[in-house]
């Protein structure tokens, strides 16, 4: 007896496989008798059935803020950290908690489960680390929510932000995150990637710093962050996010410095929406785009996952939570035009940001946590091109989301009464 079994779904290897769920796992991915008995048979033939979408960069304390106190005028990095330091002054506990718990049942609904949320702690109050920590334990039953310890003005720039982050990281937040490009100097920068992998590898925890947002070529924080991480023995465990400095830095430094990333394993987190709208802004043309060097990292063998990283807040304007709209810009602006290439942009929203996140039970195995997703889209790639409805969300064992499938309907003569998205290879009838 099988508490849901999903039939006939399109797996991601192109498998076609029905999938019995029992007590919160996966209990068998095969093909099912149809006699087989369970409390819940969920049709999903010639659909793609995926595990969760997986964001491993975002801000939850900041999401659906946008206009307050004031709009972004000029569209920048900076400016939009200095909103945020004003709105910090005046938003509240519960503001924060009602806004990330709005945005968790976007991400629920659009199959999104797992989720990093650098949280700052440049704040005596850290008011956001409260939130976020209550908001981690109302979700966890749908959501798998990590938190990350972010200076945001600094580890040193800001008097009392070491202070508070070690707070922090003692209140119950996962990860050791950082900002070493926006210290006061270079040699400050250095010393907070030390700093807070010093931290990391003493408590033993992930390390996920913001690191070379800029278009400087001369930001070059990675390459301490990839030093550091054998130093201390963390490989696999840190990630640099952003890195955005390195689509300006010069060809042979680069043939340097992604085999240390590699050696180190080292994973990366471009942001492709926000990356592509932040940088470049002092530039007239030609105009860099900001995003780092995703198909060269992965020709050697580094884990990169897109991520978020904004939705409606003082430093992006627009967002939804879906994934795929990552995925979609990021395979534009990087060129993942190759069939196996945009495959691989579905699977940087799902299995290769699990690796980074470290997310135990991930995956559509025997054994592994029944959250998963039934897409109206064929195979990945079709679901990045289209980003389609999520027609079914299982998570943890419980149909959380349902949406009817959204056929278009035409009045046209000559013509089917019906239209949709999904690709027929010609022929097919």
């Amino acid at each position: 007896m099988f508490d849901i079994v999903v039939k006939g779904g399109t797996l991601p290897d192109g498998r076609v496989a029905d999938i019995g769920i029992r007590d919160g796992r996966i209990a068998a991915v095969e093909r099912l008798d149809d006699a087989v008995e369970a409390g819940e048979v969920i049709d999903a033939t010639g659909d793609l059935v995926s595990p969760p979408f997986v964001d491993p960069h975002f801000h939850m304390d900041a999401t659906l803020s946008y206009g307050l106190p004031r709009i972004n005028a000029s569209g920048t990095l900076l400016e939009g950290i200095a909103l945020w330091g004003e709105l910090k002054q005046v938003m509240t506990v519960d503001e924060v908690k009602e806004r990330a718990l709005a945005y968790c049942d976007w991400a629920a609904s659009l199959g999104l489960l797992a989720i990093r949320s650098h949280v700052d702690t440049c704040d005596d109050r850290l008011l956001g680390v409260q939130a976020l920590l209550d908001v981690r334990e109302a979700v966890k039953g749908y959501i798998d929510l990590q938190l990350v310890a972010f200076p945001q003005d600094g580890l040193y720039c800001d008097p009392t932000a070491y202070e508070n982050t070690v707070r922090a990281l003692d209140m119950g937040v996962d990860v050791v995150g950082g900002i070493p490009h926006f210290e006061r100097t270079m040699a400050y920068g250095v010393a907070s990637v030390t700093a807070l992998c010093e931290i990391a590898a003493e408590r033993g925890l992930l390390v996920d710093l913001h690191c070379d947002e800029t278009d400087d070529p001369m930001s070059r924080h990675i390459e301490t962050l990839a030093y550091e991480t054998q130093r201390l023995g963390l490989q696999g465990r840190v990630t640099g996010s952003h890195l955005t400095s390195m689509h300006s830095m010069d060809n042979y430094y680069v043939s340097k410095l992604l085999p240390l990333m590699a050696e180190a394993q080292v994973a990366a987190i471009p942001n492709p929406l926000i990356n592509i709208m932040l940088q470049g802004r002092h530039d007239t043309f030609p105009k860099r785009r900001g995003l780092t060097r995703v198909k060269e990292m992965q020709a050697l063998g580094i884990t990169v996952g897109w991520g978020q990283d904004c939705v409606r807040d003082p430093w992006y304007s627009l967002g939804t939570g879906d994934m795929l709209d990552v995925a979609f810009m990021g395979l534009h602006v990087a060129q993942m035009s190759a069939p196996e290439e945009m495959a691989r942009c579905f699977d940087m929203v799902t299995a290769e940001s699990a690796k980074i996140m470290h997310l135990d039970g991930y995956g559509l195995e025997v054994g592994c946590t029944a959250s998963l997703v039934v897409l109206d889209a064929g195979d990945k790639i079709e679901a990045v091109r289209l980003r389609p409805d999520r027609l079914c969300v299982i998570a943890k064992g419980k149909v959380i989301s349902r949406q009817a499938r959204n056929d278009a309907r035409l009045s046209i003569p000559g013509r089917p009464e019906s239209v949709r998205r999904r690709h027929q290879p010609m022929g097919s009838g």
